[in-house]
């Protein structure tokens, strides 16, 4: 087992901060997705403008510290973004997870990076990202 330390305060702190972004029902777009490693799952709610650019971002979590922790980094970052960013980011994190080198560009995510010792949370910390991705008009 890993020596390094998962559930931190901060961890646990980011957890509660998702409470920032409660659902809301008018959101355009809907997300979903489901960590088959850890059974957590995520619904995003999001709206984007004529450009693409994400403008408003609601969250419906039910997943571990990590997941929870993982959906709040993503919701404090994403409003202004542009969907192309999002993507990009979602493969990025991917495939740092899988075990490439650099920790992706997205604010926050340095702060749960010791999920990327732990294999069975990697579902948990990808979930925004592929709700998000799901939903997001490709170009």
């Amino acid at each position: 087992m890993s020596a390094t330390v998962l559930y931190t305060p901060d961890v646990l702190a980011l957890a509660v901060e998702l409470s920032r972004f409660p659902w809301k029902e008018d959101l355009p777009l809907r997300g979903e997705a489901r960590s088959k490693s850890c059974g957590s799952t995520i619904t995003l709610g999001l709206d984007i403008d004529e450009r693409g650019v994400i403008t408003d971002v609601a969250v419906r979590s039910q997943a571990c510290a990590i997941g929870q922790a993982a959906a709040a980094i993503f919701a404090q970052a994403v409003i202004g973004m542009e969907a192309s960013r999002v993507r990009a980011a979602g493969k990025a994190v991917a495939d740092w997870l899988a075990g490439e080198e650099g920790l992706p560009d997205w604010p926050g995510l340095g702060r749960i990076a010791a999920a990327r010792d732990y294999p069975g949370r990697h579902g948990a910390v990808i979930l925004p990202w592929t709700a998000a991705i799901g939903v997001l008009p490709s170009s």
